[in-house]
């Protein structure tokens, strides 16, 4: 190929649809024009990718950036800058701001300040309510929105439908796949007095497996009943998977980073209200289920990393009165990259779970895959550097991880969102120039 490109990726192992091998990779005006051998081609910038692994850019289908309201926590410049360090090319930011992401005005100012100050691309929730549900078919279809989220479970903000009418009628209204906090609020609140005051190894019997379990029955009956597509996030118990796996005609399923790697109660005596999350850190038989039919039979659809961060003043308080949610934005790959070393997980499944999920899950167009006439979203890796994760690192404003001092195989060497390089060697370069991300159903 003698043509000249706007940037080559040259000599690293390309792992993608085709296999593993080396291959160059070579980029016109945003856009993937050439996989293989381009040697002898010129480009206005050339990356050397030797001794590295080129995967298709990493897709982080839930984050909570903050942004407007709660920005002594996290803002969209910070929230990105910390995604793009972890090697993630784009994020889908969640609703439950102040306020709330719910109608055309919200969803455009989350755009306007995303402009020029996210270095990922980005597209935004809406958030389902009782008093919107009925517009959700014209919301769901706004410039840069990923989809309707529904909180069926009180979390962090104030978003709820706790009632099978309500979410009926969300699932009437919606087109495109409607993403649900699946736990119950009815069985929460009857179980509140369980919570020890100063004990979060009470957390996960609050919110228990029951709660979960009892809240997808009831989503996967209605989605069935109303003819509707959802997605359930951050599935955490063995009742679930065993449900849920033979309901894929209707509901998708995530699992997050951290539901993989810690368990009760160690997590919880360990690190406290750094491991309280919504739904719980479970203990590890729950984990052993995710690994069998999440991971390694396929059930899960995607990763996300529920990334959620508050202060460590905030977390610093007696449970229950601490916030639940932890920040993973910039954890994510070396986390799944230190099991993929492991031998848990194959580095073609970790893929699957990060770039082309989100583009089956949520119809990303032109994202979630190494190929031509795709945007040149790279994710570039040392598999074999081996890191500690410390708090010191973290670019989340919150400044902490629950993942200090873990020992990682695997680590993200550069960032590469539509042929611009945003990150290399664990530094940002240029400006922040994230562009929203779009979606089939919406063109």
């Amino acid at each position: 190929m003698t043509q000249t490109y706007d940037l080559i990726v040259r000599g690293g192992e390309v792992a993608n649809h085709a296999g593993r091998g080396l291959a160059d990779v070579g980029v016109i005006d945003g856009k993937i024009a050439f996989i293989g051998d381009l040697s002898q081609a010129s480009a206005g910038e050339v990356f050397d990718a030797a001794g590295l692994t080129v995967l298709p850019g990493v897709i982080d289908t839930q984050v909570h950036f903050r942004e407007p309201g709660l920005e002594w926590k996290e803002d969209l410049e910070t929230g990105s800058r910390a995604a793009a360090l972890g090697g993630v090319v784009a994020v889908f930011e969640m609703p439950n701001t102040n306020p709330n992401t719910t109608d055309p005005d919200t969803m455009a100012d989350k755009l306007v300040r995303a402009n020029n100050r996210m270095w990922t691309d980005h597209a935004f929730y809406i958030g389902g309510t009782h008093e919107n549900a009925d517009y959700l078919g014209e919301l769901e279809r706004l410039p840069g929105c990923c989809g309707v989220k529904v909180f069926m479970g009180a979390s962090t903000g104030d978003l709820l439908i706790a009632d099978d009418e309500g979410v009926r009628k969300v699932l009437s209204n919606v087109r495109r796949r409607a993403t649900f906090h699946s736990e119950d609020e009815y069985r929460l609140v009857e179980r509140r007095g369980l919570a020890r005051t100063g004990d979060w190894t009470s957390h996960p019997e609050v919110r228990d497996a029951e709660s979960a379990i009892r809240s997808t029955r009831r989503l996967v009956g209605l989605a069935k009943e109303r003819g509707a597509r959802i997605h359930v996030l951050h599935v955490t118990t063995k009742d679930e998977m065993d449900f849920l796996r033979f309901h894929k005609d209707v509901a998708t399923v995530e699992i997050t980073p951290q539901h993989l790697t810690l368990a009760a109660p160690e997590a919880y005596e360990r690190l406290g209200a750094y491991a309280q999350m919504n739904p719980p850190i479970r203990s590890q038989d729950h984990v052993d289920a995710l690994w069998l039919w999440g991971m390694q039979q396929g059930v899960a659809d995607v990763l996300g990393s529920d990334h959620a961060p508050h202060t460590r003043e905030e977390k610093s308080k007696p449970y229950p009165a601490s916030p639940s949610g932890m920040p993973g934005v910039q954890t994510l790959v070396p986390l799944m990259l230190t099991h993929v070393a492991n031998g848990r997980l194959s580095l073609e499944r970790f893929i699957d779970l990060t770039s082309a999920g989100a583009q089956r899950v949520f119809g990303t167009a032109n994202k979630g895959r190494m190929a031509v006439s795709y945007d040149a979203d790279l994710t570039i890796v040392d598999l074999k550097a081996k890191k500690t994760i410390t708090h010191d690192q973290q670019a989340s404003r919150c400044g902490w991880t629950p993942f200090d001092g873990f020992e990682a195989t695997g680590w993200p060497m550069a960032t590469i969102v539509r042929g611009r390089v945003v990150m290399q060697d664990g530094e940002l370069i240029g400006k922040a120039h994230g562009q929203p991300v779009r979606f089939q159903e919406t063109l």
